[in-house]
């Protein structure tokens, strides 16, 4: 995975309230629990931003 990708998605993970951070911490605070309204919201805007991207290409 690519730099932009990593910063675009942790941007969207932050967005919608799903995690802090996407790095690995090996601690309990790569587990959190979320709501399935953020997880499809976070993958819906995923979606669109990669149909974005693949237009422009």
């Amino acid at each position: 995975m690519n730099k932009r990708l990593e910063k675009a998605l942790e941007t969207i993970a932050k967005k919608h309230r799903l995690f802090d951070t996407l790095s690995e911490r090996k601690t309990s605070e790569d587990f959190n629990e979320v709501s399935v309204w953020c997880v499809k919201s976070a993958l819906e805007e995923a979606y669109q931003q990669g149909f974005k991207d693949g237009q422009k290409q």
